[in-house]
């Protein structure tokens, strides 16, 4: 509903010419200040359009950032897109345009003509705060509400145990416009209502905890996978309405999956009607090129020292969390944030005030996001994809980290992926690969990563990138994924690795549903939905996933064989679950482990039954402690290991 103000508050000065009628602000002083100091958190409730009523005439109020403009216009379907019609006015010296056009309403398509200060720069940008916008390739902003009535008060009560640090996490990532097309109906990609029921099922019946969105945001190139955003503040119109989004979001919550939405405040596009050379100046990117350009993406990077820019982005995340509900927000290419010398040569960059090339003002972005995230909603996460060793960016500002709730593992993923695609006859002298995360696994609360990056330009799908015969890539495949849930971690999977898609991630088209109709690929869907299964059910397969208690080396040096096992504990004394994995062909039988209890143990799990496509290989069903010491234990197992296997054990009385 349009808000109801009276005339009497009206604060704008009148002016000369066709304009807006005299209305009242949606800015107070306070917001102003707060604006201009870079402390405004919700700047989407002020800038942009907002049907209102003034007295009784119902309209649509506006207010743009331009600083530097001259003059600005609304132009829209209102007024035959004509620059004299319809100017805003200045507010004060805060560098906000704004006014309140009589008659426009909801679905009135708009720009805002922009007349700069400097060399004659006239330009139609879109609205910044535009909650959203036509179907690219066009480009005009939508008045448009936010009005939604949510159904998912249960999920919103109890999230935050379901996100928590101790609680079973297991993220299924998603390119909306991919994962699942129509081709009888032109290959077109499915409506975000559309999506709400087919994806929740799929979710809910492979047993994961949290979807995962690629950008939402709107972004001009398909291509770009929405990392190239235009409209920080509008879910892409491609799928449907912000309601429509809203309702996937609700749909989803209240069949008690999370929501993480990518966020990417590291760059932006240099299209001209975005944000780029806004008002005839560089007012969102920093102007000099050495720390406002990206060259690997040829795009602009905010400057995050500049006031309003912060409050733009700061709201602009708390915007997520607060009118989308989402659970989380994975940060995208935190690296290229936090260092100025990020992919640029000797020269090409400017050190920061201390000679150094941590980037200080990004620094205290990121951290004063994270404050303020975890301060409004503290039952999300902020979630960091950060390739470098930068120390604790998971861990709180008091204490000098980045604040971050978690961090992707990308040194696991190059690491295990790197050993993986060997052939397994060298693997032998690869094996710091597989045991060197455990030196650093806890120095953050990390997220395993099978992603979206590595099943792209040319990398191969997951099953692609394994070796030998078809046979020995599903075997490779269903241990490299029973591997990763065995490991202490949060789980997130790009869609298509959980059956084995053989191709490399298409946007353009669909995730191969079809071939889900060979064994081999619903034994690696049958998998992973057991894995989430048991990572679920089983405390000490998620418990302690950021705690070093949670890990044991049982044998970690057995590079002879490829073969590593290692314990995973719970907090209950009764939760631990032995893993053993071989990494060859070759079967290990009478395979002697040391064991923390007598006992039966009983085999929970076996990537190598035939029910997912192996030779059936196993324990028949258990095995049973000897009085043997081995491993500094003083009782023992006597196992097989499959060949390109995995087996977990637990002690009899821990069920799933």
């Amino acid at each position: 509903m349009p808000n109801e103000i009276d005339r009497r508050s009206t604060s704008l000065p009148p002016a000369a010419g066709p304009s807006p009628a005299a209305s009242p602000s949606l800015l107070s002083a306070d917001d102003l200040y707060l604006f201009n100091e870079g402390s405004h958190l919700r700047l989407y409730e002020h800038l942009g359009a907002h049907t209102i009523v003034v007295g009784d005439v119902p309209g649509t109020y506006f207010a743009v950032w331009a600083p530097n403009a001259e003059r600005v216009a609304v132009i829209g379907d209102f007024n035959g897109w004509d620059p004299t019609r319809h100017l805003l006015r200045p507010r004060e010296q805060s560098g906000i345009w704004e006014g309140f056009i009589p008659g426009v309403g909801h679905g009135a398509l708009y720009k805002y003509h922009i007349v700069s200060r400097y060399h004659g720069y006239e330009v139609d940008k879109t609205d910044p705060f535009a909650f959203f916008t036509e179907v690219p390739p066009k480009t005009a902003s939508i008045v448009w509400d936010l009005d939604y009535t949510w159904g998912d008060q249960e999920w919103m009560a109890t999230r935050g145990a379901r996100n928590a640090a101790d609680a079973p996490i297991a993220i299924y990532e998603v390119h909306l416009g991919s994962w699942m097309r129509v081709p009888e109906e032109g290959n077109r990609s499915l409506s975000y209502r559309e999506l709400a029921p087919r994806l929740t099922d799929y979710v809910t019946r492979m047993g994961f905890t949290h979807v995962e969105f690629l950008p939402v945001m709107e972004h001009p190139f398909f291509g770009s996978w929405g990392y190239q955003i235009t409209g920080y503040f509008a879910p892409s119109s491609r799928y449907g309405t912000p309601q429509d989004f809203m309702f996937l979001v609700d749909y989803l919550h209240q069949h008690g999956i999370g929501v993480i939405l990518d966020w990417v405040p590291s760059h932006f596009p240099t299209d001209d009607f975005g944000l780029a050379f806004f008002d005839g100046t560089h007012l969102y990117e920093h102007a000099d090129p050495r720390k406002g350009f990206h060259p690997d993406w040829n795009s602009y990077i905010f400057n995050y020292g500049r006031n309003e820019v912060r409050s733009f982005l700061l709201s602009n995340a708390l915007f997520w969390l607060d009118r989308y509900h989402a659970d989380g927000l994975r940060v995208d290419a935190v690296a290229s944030m936090l260092y100025l010398d990020y992919s640029r040569k000797p020269g090409e960059w400017i050190p920061n005030e201390h000679g150094g090339r941590e980037n200080l003002e990004a620094i205290s972005l990121l951290r004063r996001l994270n404050e303020e995230v975890y301060r409004h909603y503290p039952d999300v996460q902020t979630i960091a994809e950060e390739s470098t060793a930068w120390p604790m960016v998971s861990r709180p500002t008091y204490v000098g980290g980045l604040g971050f709730g978690m961090k992707w593992d990308m040194g696991w993923m190059h690491d295990t992926l790197s050993y993986m695609a060997r052939d397994p006859i060298h693997r032998r002298y690869h094996h710091h690969e597989l045991t060197f995360r455990m030196i650093y696994a806890f120095t953050e609360n990390f997220v395993l990563p099978l992603s979206h990056d590595e099943v792209t330009h040319g990398k191969g799908s997951l099953l692609g990138k394994m070796p030998g015969d078809d046979w020995q890539k599903f075997a490779n495949l269903r241990l490299l994924l029973t591997y990763m849930w065995a490991q202490p971690g949060k789980k997130l999977l790009f869609m298509g690795g959980e059956f084995g898609q053989w191709q490399e991630w298409n946007h353009d088209g669909s995730v191969q549903w079809d071939l889900l109709q060979y064994a081999p690929h619903q034994g690696i869907q049958r998998l992973v939905e057991d894995l989430n299964r048991l990572y679920r059910e089983l405390p000490a397969l998620h418990e302690r996933d950021f705690d070093p208690e949670g890990f044991a080396w049982i044998e970690a040096n057995d590079a002879e064989q490829s073969v590593v096992t290692f314990l995973r504990r719970g907090r209950a004394e009764s939760g631990e679950i032995v893993a053993a994995f071989n990494f060859t062909p070759v079967p290990r039988h009478n395979y002697i482990i040391g064991v923390p209890r007598f006992g039966r143990w009983r085999e929970i799990f076996n990537s190598d039954a035939t029910v997912y496509g192996g030779s059936g290989q196993g324990n028949l069903g258990g095995v049973t402690a000897n009085p043997v010491p081995s491993h500094g234990y003083t009782q023992s197992i006597t196992i097989t290991i499959p060949p390109l296997g995995a087996v977990l054990f637990a002690p009899d009385e821990a069920r799933p």
